[in-house]
């Protein structure tokens, strides 16, 4: 099968910082399914991946890498419950795995959803990963639920991939006020599109929140840069408020800011049922079952917003340049 990986770690405007080559066609066992994608979107943890996973060295296999996909089941292993041969599917893999940058990808069925039938492919390739993200931070790190109708939730780069899904289910599942963070005006346009009710600009956040008219408030959810706006949330948040945050500090935060107002800090990442194989690991298929419903009744939509045709290394380089550059709004997807 054709597969697109690399070998060493290279600037994305090198030319071998992506090959193609062929590969065997896996063999699904167990609870894994046999996957022909159809189209793949790119994430962060791609590129950040790509960067740093064979920095100073020549891997002897191409690293095949990539986290968001939809395909079609082409076969199923024998202790596969849930899905047979010919279902349309959706999920974002596990990153202890081979990629979903090739023509066939394994995964296991736990961590699959069934795709939204008014979805195309590239629509459904678009939001696993976003999804899962934007949701298990929501519902199950911070369990925020229905009584919090009403509430206030600030969340910081409402225009990316987590921040667009998040908007989204804020807004329109729970029924929560949206302050959302953008700068540029195609960036504002978006989070309000998606069901913002304030868009700020982060620069000078804590002023221009307040200038909304939110002197604090209840939820706070970091998609950017923890470092960078520790302070401001320790101020805006309200006492006994939650802060939840998938980013990666580079620096140390002081948590001491928190204790006066008995503020709760959740982590999220997408990954860490699939790299533990935790117990409750099919819960990943259950929130994509439950979200295929809310896109099936126009309640939430896809966040694509750029699609490269052709399963292709210019295409998938194109896109992870996109990424890169900090300009990219929604989600970018490679249509096979």
């Amino acid at each position: 099968m054709k597969a697109i990986g690399f070998k060493t770690s290279l600037p994305i405007s090198e030319q071998e910082s992506f090959i193609e080559f062929e590969t065997e066609k896996p063999v699904p066992s167990g609870r894994d399914i046999l996957v022909k994608i159809m189209a793949i979107s790119v994430n962060p943890v791609d590129y950040k991946v790509r960067q740093g996973s064979a920095k100073n060295k020549s891997l002897d296999v191409p690293k095949i890498i990539g986290w968001d996909a939809s395909g079609v089941i082409e076969a199923v292993g024998t202790e596969v419950k849930h899905f047979k041969a010919g279902d349309e599917i959706y999920y974002s893999g596990d990153l202890n795995r081979q990629g979903c940058y090739a023509e066939y990808q394994l995964v296991d069925e736990r961590i699959v959803g069934k795709k939204p039938v008014n979805q195309s492919f590239p629509e459904a390739a678009a939001v696993p990963l976003t999804l899962l993200t934007a949701w298990e931070i929501i519902f199950e790190r911070m369990r925020i639920n229905d009584r919090d109708s009403g509430k206030s939730v600030l969340i910081i780069g409402g225009a990316g991939g987590v921040g667009s899904i998040a908007i989204q289910l804020a807004k329109k599942v729970l029924g929560l006020k949206v302050i959302a963070t953008a700068s540029r005006k195609e960036s504002r346009d978006w989070c309000l599109l998606h069901g913002a009710d304030f868009v700020v600009d982060h620069n000078s956040l804590i002023g221009n929140v307040r200038e909304a008219g939110f002197e604090n408030v209840d939820y706070i959810l970091d998609f950017v840069n923890l470092n960078q706006y520790w302070d401001a949330l320790i101020e805006l948040i309200k006492p006994q408020g939650s802060i939840g945050s998938i980013s990666d500090p580079t620096a140390d935060v002081n948590l001491r800011g928190m204790k006066s107002k008995s503020i709760s800090f959740h982590w999220e990442l997408m990954f860490t049922r699939s790299m533990f194989q935790t117990e409750d690991m099919e819960q990943q298929s259950n929130i994509l079952e439950k979200a295929k419903k809310l896109f099936e009744k126009g309640i939430l939509k896809s966040t694509i917003n750029k699609r490269f045709n052709g399963f292709t290394v210019e295409n998938v380089k194109a896109a992870h340049e996109l990424l890169e550059s900090g300009t990219s709004i929604g989600k970018i997807v490679v249509l096979f």
